[in-house]
């Protein structure tokens, strides 16, 4: 018996039911759903408050290949 048949579900949701009560249970699925609602304002407000970023350099897909050299002084 290596699979879950609807039976031992059921027993298992019995239990639950029993330890946990309907109430305590309905208060739970409404806090989750309440959290899960807020997250997905959450993020519909920080997607549409970012505004677009104006220093960000323009990348034109060209590379510029240089060479540094450091001066020497001369007293």
């Amino acid at each position: 018996m290596g699979t879950w048949s609807i039976w031992h579900w059921l027993i298992v949701l019995a239990v639950v039911l029993v330890i946990f009560g309907t109430r305590k249970l309905r208060n739970m699925g409404a806090d989750l759903g309440g959290a899960v609602r807020g997250f997905k304002e959450g993020m519909k407000e920080s997607a549409s408050d970012q505004p677009a970023d104006p220093a960000a350099p323009q990348v034109s897909g060209r590379t510029i290949d240089a060479e540094v050299r450091k001066e020497s002084k001369v007293s």
